[in-house]
């Protein structure tokens, strides 16, 4: 598990909102509090599942959805950063 990601999160599974989107959202707000500044790498999949206790397919939903909102990257074998990739020269 990273260094500094001993909070648990609780998944409301009554929630209307399903739960990728719950971590999804708790995610975010790490990073826009600036737990995770930039280019700063977050929970991987595992970490996630450890955290909340969700399946891992749906670890990995919620970091798709982080990437698709432009909120993280992701470097294939390495994990997912905070930030938008830094573009190559």
């Amino acid at each position: 598990m990273l260094r500094g990601t001993t909070r648990r999160v609780e998944i409301d599974y009554e929630a209307p909102e399903p739960p990728h989107k719950q971590i999804a959202a708790w995610l975010r707000g790490r990073i826009e509090s600036g737990e995770f500044p930039p280019a700063r790498k977050i929970p991987s999949e595992s970490d996630i599942v450890q955290e909340t206790g969700v399946a891992r397919s749906t670890a990995r939903r919620a970091i798709a959805l982080l990437r698709k909102e432009g909120v993280i990257f992701t470097v294939q074998g390495r994990g997912s950063y905070a930030g938008r990739e830094p573009r190559k020269p």
